[in-house]
Parts: C-alpha cells; sequence; structure tokens
C-alpha cells in the first residue's frame, strides 16, 4: 500500500530535479494533487505533509470532502468534465477550474461567482490530439474561445490545459506539450497574461516540465489507485 506522505516527496523531488534540468527556477512548477476518487482523510494525511492544491472531477463526491475540510485553507481546482447543472457548485466551491471548452460554461461560472469571492481562475482545456473520446476545444477555436472568456467579468482567464494520449515515448510526449506551449504563446499576442500550462501527470511530468509546464496534475503518484 502506498504511502502518500512517502510518495508526496518523492513527486515533489522528481519536480524538482527536472526544474534543475531544463534551467527552470525552482518553485516555478506547482503540484496539483489529484484526490479525485480518493477520501477526505487521504487528503487530510497530504495535506499536513504541506500539500495545499488538490483536484477533483467529481462535484458531489468533492462537495463533500470540502464541506468535511473545511477551514484547512484547502485551495480546490476542478480538472473534470463540466456540466451546465453542475457549474454553480463549481463557481462557489472552486478557486481554478482546468477543463472549460465551451463559452456557455465560462457565462453559468462568471453569473454564478459569489462576488464575495475573487474571481475564478481558469483555463481552457483543449484537445491537442484530436481524439473524438476526449474533451476540449480545438486548437484552431481556442483563440476564439479565449478573447470570449476575457470578456467575463468573474473570470480571470489564466492559461492552457491539456490531457495527451498516453506515451512511453519522451520525445512523442514533450512534442504534444510543445503544441500546448506554442498555442499559449500564440493566444498571449492578442490576449496577454496567459501564464499557466496546466500539463503533464505522473507518467509524463518530466517532458511537461521541459516543455514549459506550470502545473502538473498528480494522482495516482501520491494516492495510488483507488483501493490499492
Amino acid at each position: 500500500m502506498k504511502d502518500p506522505v512517502q510518495a508526496l516527496h518523492a513527486i515533489q523531488a522528481r519536480i524538482t530535479a527536472a526544474e534543475r534540468l531544463n534551467n527552470r527556477p525552482s518553485g516555478s512548477v506547482n503540484l496539483l494533487a489529484v484526490s479525485k476518487a480518493h477520501s477526505a482523510a487521504d487528503i487530510r494525511v497530504v495535506f499536513g505533509a504541506g500539500q495545499r492544491m488538490f483536484g477533483e472531477s467529481y462535484l458531489q463526491e468533492a462537495l463533500t470532502k470540502i464541506e468535511v475540510l473545511a477551514g484547512q485553507h484547502v485551495e480546490w481546482h476542478f480538472i473534470g468534465p463540466i456540466q451546465s447543472n453542475k457549474t454553480r457548485g463549481i463557481a462557489e466551491h472552486f478557486s481554478w477550474v482546468h477543463s472549460v471548452d465551451r463559452l456557455k460554461i465560462a457565462q453559468r461560472l462568471s453569473a454564478q461567482r459569489p462576488y464575495r469571492l475573487p474571481p475564478i481562475n481558469i483555463c481552457i482545456e483543449v484537445n491537442i490530439s484530436g481524439e473524438a473520446s476526449k474533451s476540449g476545444v480545438p486548437p484552431a477555436e481556442a483563440l476564439a474561445l479565449a478573447r470570449e472568456l476575457s470578456r467575463l467579468p468573474r473570470l480571470r482567464l489564466r492559461g492552457l490545459m491539456t490531457i495527451p494520449p498516453a506515451c512511453n515515448d519522451y520525445e512523442k510526449q514533450r512534442g504534444n506539450f510543445r503544441r500546448l506551449r506554442e498555442l499559449r504563446d500564440t493566444l498571449n499576442q492578442a490576449v496577454p497574461g496567459l501564464d499557466t500550462l496546466s500539463m503533464g501527470m505522473t507518467d509524463d511530468l518530466e517532458a511537461a516540465i521541459a516543455e514549459g509546464s506550470t502545473l502538473v496534475r498528480v494522482g495516482s503518484g501520491i494516492f495510488g489507485k483507488r483501493g490499492t
């Protein structure tokens, strides 16, 4: 059974090593612990080891954990597909949303974001590989969506997110992440201020960091597989 604290430290060491190898400043890559399908007790253990950013994909499951951990100063990130009837709960309880790929969803998040909270941080999810089975806006449509999102008052457009195809080839991994970085750079010319590349997971975070990732999303590498 995986010790999540030891696993967290191992992932942090991998991130630090990749930063050094690629001449990235120390601390330039944030770690999002993907806690979906894991309990509030699991999160509490990793939180106790210093981790503050946690990612969830299923709203009802997340809301239970958010309630249990209220007052712990957890920074909650929503990273899953978004249905229209889930936007209010996301807008009211999350600091970040990584998976926006439709204007309608962004409009609802903006309209439903409470004024007592700061604007919600948004990443556009890009289907960089064009896989039919995956969510995300096609790269060719990202600029138009970014322009629309940048006008919404209760959102802060921060950057792009992608989930590339599973691949064990380091250079192919880098190629997918490079395309997202180049797209972000292109968008920044029209919509300045995009500072976030949410890309890289347990098996490819080194390639993502080499291509400029600012946030890697790690679940099984910290918590293990569900039920293990």
